[in-house]
């Protein structure tokens, strides 16, 4: 008990301090995560000795999973789409071009083995999703013309290829891929099978959630962390990219209109950040900070191949071509960072690998260190220097969960005896788009409801929505039967009561806005203003 005080009363602490420093100087948050584990670990004050990287592996993956997941859950395609086509020749062909870059110049300056050069380049190859999310967000970084949207998902996406390159080299100083035969199939079953799992679990988790009502609120939110973890291990099992998988996944069902998405996105925000600090924390948990000294100069000299010649080379022979300004492509050259991915990257190597050279654990730890806290802080510094910080725009705008409280305002709702929504659990409930009932005001009690909340006459209810004039305290709510005069009518057809207007329909879990020519179907739920 007394330890378990002590341990607690040391986190409290650390985390407190820690949050003061990252606010003071600028350190991203997540690297604080990883010095917290460092102080926890064998070398650190409480000598936690924690050695196992069988395990760690399998944690890494699961944490991994997770924010691979939810960088496409997250990302907003709408914002992202103008910047799509760079961001994805970045992460992929890219990565390709840092990876190999830095290889070469690992065997001719470092003088490793031709593959193991490669193989670390390869574990290093991509930028990571969680230190860019991080920095933008806690930074509120917004960049000028898009560049924050390219950054995440370049960011988000270039894990897969990074996996690839390391199996692939992985696969050659083991001797287990032997001709170039094998090498093109393996490329072409990481992609390949990895597209198709994503397009057959997307299309059943799409119609699954638009179609199939939950009777248990919170069983969509299982659903959903189900089909993540289905997606990466499916894909796994066929041979095809399990993150490849797992991103387009959560890209699709983050941008299609399935049923609480707005909780959704919500929910694995904040599952993503317990998982990044749990993937942190247990990767400085793992390391011998007594090592680093031993590796330090291969470190930095792998540090400043990266950042000062490989990306730079890859971010100005796919941008270039795009006619991107010097000081935007300055600017997404820095953005590269290495973090927790190759780390994680480099303990595959070590559970799955042949005996290697070199520590590639802690020379990829150390390089993460020094490219988290010395690009990451530097990052918000040289955008506004280069004049790219867009002050007028929120960069939450680019991520999923954003709402817009200035186009937010509260209604409230009196339900009289008469009511439609007497009786009724919220879930059941067509609310129009973008609302939530946020309280219930019952005699002198105030409720703070779930979805199971049923709603009884005498209820004064507290609707947040998106500020509209179509939103009205008489909102009255149609359902079209068999027998409705309205089912199979266009809108400029029905004889409304004057003032009143229909202003949505909801349809198979979907959204509607009506137009004059819209056809009123079977099952149609409306939504009318009624001045009746």
């Amino acid at each position: 008990m007394n330890t378990a005080i002590l341990i607690s009363s040391l986190i409290i602490i650390i985390c407190i301090v820690a949050s003061k420093i990252s606010m003071k100087v600028g350190v991203p948050s997540l690297l604080l995560f990883l010095v917290l584990g460092m102080l926890f670990g064998s070398d650190g004050i409480l000598k936690i000795e924690f050695d196992n990287y069988v395990v760690a592996e399998q944690i890494c993956t699961i944490t991994l999973i997770f924010i691979m997941f939810y960088g496409g859950f997250g990302t907003n395609w709408k914002v992202a789409k103008p910047v799509a086509k760079k961001a994805f020749l970045l992460s992929f062909v890219g990565t390709f071009i840092t990876s190999m870059v830095t290889g070469v110049l690992c065997y001719f300056v470092l003088k490793f083995e031709l593959f193991e050069s490669f193989l670390i380049a390869s574990v290093i190859g991509s930028t990571d999703a969680a230190s860019v999310f991080s920095i933008l967000r806690s930074k509120n970084l917004n960049l000028k013309d898009g560049l924050a949207s390219l950054l995440e998902l370049e960011s988000g996406s270039n894990d897969p290829m990074s996996y690839m390159l390391t199996v692939i080299f992985l696969g050659l100083v083991g001797k287990t891929l032997n001709s170039p035969l094998s090498i093109v199939y393996m490329v072409f079953a990481q992609i390949v099978f990895a597209v198709l799992v994503a397009a057959l679990i997307s299309f059943m988790a799409y119609n699954v959630l638009r179609k199939f009502k939950f009777p248990v609120s919170g069983l969509d939110t299982i659903f959903v962390l189900a089909v993540a973890l289905l997606s990466y291990s499916l894909s796994s099992i066929v041979g095809g990219n399990g993150y490849l998988a797992v991103y387009l996944v959560g890209i699709v069902l983050g941008n299609t209109n399935i049923k609480n998405k707005v909780a959704l996105v919500n929910f694995f925000d904040g599952v993503t950040g317990l998982m990044q600090m749990v993937l942190f924390f247990l990767l400085g948990l793992l390391s011998f900070p007594s090592r680093i000294s031993n590796v330090a100069p291969t470190a930095i000299f792998v540090a400043l191949f990266i950042t000062f010649i490989s990306r730079p080379i890859a971010v100005l022979a796919i941008l270039t071509p795009f006619k991107v300004s010097l000081k935007k492509q300055l600017l997404i050259m820095w953005a590269g960072l290495r973090g927790a991915a190759s780390i994680v990257f480099a303990i595959f190597v070590i559970v799955n690998g042949e005996a290697i050279s070199y520590d590639i654990f802690h020379i990829v730890f150390f390089l993460a260190i020094i490219s988290v806290s010395f690009q990451g802080t530097l990052l918000p510094i040289i955008a506004k220097k280069f004049d790219l910080v867009d002050s007028e725009e929120n960069v939450l705008k680019t991520f999923n969960d954003y709402v817009d409280d200035d186009d937010m305002e509260l209604i409230q709702v009196n339900i009289t005896k008469n009511h439609h929504w007497v009786g009724r659990e919220i879930k059941d409930i067509e609310l129009p788009e973008n609302s939530i009932i946020i309280t219930i005001e019952r005699g002198d009690e105030t409720i703070i409801p779930n979805g199971s909340t049923v709603i009884n006459s005498g209820d004064t209810i507290i609707l947040n929505a998106k500020r509209t004039k179509y939103y009205d305290i008489t909102l009255k709510e149609i359902n079209i039967n068999m027998n409705h005069p309205w089912k199979n009518k266009e809108l400029k057809d029905l004889k409304l009561p004057k003032d009143n207007l229909i202003v949505m329909i909801k349809r198979d879990g979907g959204t509607i806005i009506p137009r004059g020519n819209t056809m009123i179907k079977y099952r149609d739920v409306l939504l009318m203003r009624n001045n009746d």
